[in-house]
């Protein structure tokens, strides 16, 4: 072979330039290296003298002559002197339809034991969300299986909704429930931040160990902040691949909170100035990149977004979720109350919110939800009278009609974790349950 032509298929077949830079200074989370001309968001190899130690980062700060890395992975094993070559792919991770049936890291690499992925057509991390123009109506139901949510929140095709909930209320069973209930043809599910135990548990348990059109993105809590945050970009691409196709996607993320606390080790590593609960600004703006990714494009498919958002201590006032409710279409809320009480799926349907639901279903069923609605905030209300027997029947026709439907209105809400229904049956369902009322609207 000529020497010209093996020297430009072997550039061809390199992911690096052939210059390098240098480490000339590590602490815990970032690593300073001089010696190559760079741009923010650039991809980075880091490779050690000693041991051929090899990391991926990403160039987050430049500062004249030098320029600032936050790794991938750990800082450990490396010292000043070791090479940093520039990545000639960027941020580009490969997608295709190889992808379902498998549990895969954030930059799209077997973690299943299943042997390797073999797609080639590679797709950004990081993407432009759709056009306001080129989004499409929002006017399909997207049935997800679960009474509660199917006939009280109704879901759009190509809606984005938040779940929120405190730890330990039922968040990863009702994940479980939505993404084997769905009727999405794909389903793509970001579990970020979280325990490595939950991952084989949620796959087991809460999906039955089904991965059928499924594929599972996992960046664990021991992984570093830079994987956690491009985890949750690196999933949305791969729901974008199969959207542009022209398919319907679930996408479903755990945790908005973990994601938004990655974003924060990293500001604060770069001396970002910490705002309410230590976020820096930039944990903020950064949610909306990610979730208004989600959603219906004229021409294309839709991704029907669920992100699932870790209230500490019960408190809806958190900066995240309340930063999470502005940018969502509707919020669903688990009560720690109802799981004590023994009612799962526990959905607050007073603090629960879709707002896309009245443009979607017909008008039979939205006066059945605006009249369970209202006898549920009845029986609130009243909760502690009728409990200790002051409340005497005959004195409010329509708090006794709410009463004589108390018992079926909590059984409508709880439904068994490893039953899905069929979405019309759950509207005619409603509709029978709150037909005799007589109580106005």
């Amino acid at each position: 072979m000529p020497f010209k032509s093996l020297k430009e298929k072997l550039a061809a077949s390199s992911n690096y330039s052939v210059t390098f830079g240098e480490i000339i200074k590590i602490n815990a989370t970032v690593i300073t290296a001089s010696g190559l001309k760079v741009s923010i968001g650039d991809m980075v190899k880091i490779i050690s003298n000693d041991t051929s130690q090899e990391s991926m980062g990403m160039v987050t700060e430049i500062d004249a002559k030098v320029f600032f890395i936050t790794p991938f992975s750990f800082v450990e094993g490396f010292c000043s002197g070791d090479k940093v070559f520039l990545d000639s792919t960027g941020m580009n991770i490969p997608v295709g339809s190889s992808l379902l049936g498998r549990v895969v890291d954030p930059f799209m690499r077997a973690i299943d034991g299943k042997g390797t992925i073999t797609d080639s057509k590679l797709a950004p991390i990081i993407k432009a969300p759709i056009a306001a123009m080129k989004r499409g109506m929002i006017d399909e139901v997207f049935s997800v299986g679960v009474k509660s949510i199917d006939a009280l929140l109704t879901c759009g095709k190509g809606q984005k909704l938040g779940i929120f909930a405190g730890s330990g209320v039922g968040k990863s069973t009702l994940m479980g429930m939505i993404v084997r209930g769905s009727s999405a043809p794909i389903k793509v599910v970001a579990l970020i931040g979280e325990r490595g135990r939950e991952v084989p548990e949620f796959i087991e348990k809460n999906l039955g160990g089904n991965l059928e059109n499924t594929v599972i993105i996992v960046a664990t809590s021991d992984d570093s902040p830079l994987m956690r945050k491009y985890g949750a970009f690196a999933a949305m691409s791969v729901a974008e691949h199969f959207k542009d196709k022209g398919q319907d996607v679930l996408f479903m993320m755990d945790s908005v909170t973990r994601f938004a606390m990655a974003q924060r080790e990293i500001g604060l590593a770069l001396g970002e100035p910490p705002t309410s609960k230590g976020y820096p600004p930039s944990s903020l703006t950064l949610l909306p990149q990610l979730m208004e990714r989600a959603g219906k494009e004229e021409g294309k498919g839709s991704i029907t977004a669920f992100f699932t958002v870790l209230i500490e201590g019960d408190d809806m006032s958190d900066p995240i979720a309340d930063q999470s409710r502005s940018i969502l279409d509707g919020h669903i809320v688990l009560s720690r109350e109802l799981t004590d009480f023994g009612i799962y799926p526990p959905v607050h349907i007073l603090q629960s919110a879709s707002r896309v639901m009245n443009d979607i279903i017909s008008e039979q069923h939205l006066q059945a939800v605006m009249k369970f609605r209202r006898y549920y905030t009845l029986l609130k209300e009243n909760e502690v009278l009728i409990r200790i027997g002051a409340y005497t029947k005959g004195t409010d026709a329509e708090l006794d009609e709410a009463i004589s439907k108390k018992d079926a209105m909590q059984k409508f809400m709880s439904q068994n974790a490893n039953n899905q229904t069929n979405f019309d049956e759950t509207v005619n369902s409603i509709t029978e349950l709150m037909a005799d009322a007589t109580s106005p609207l």
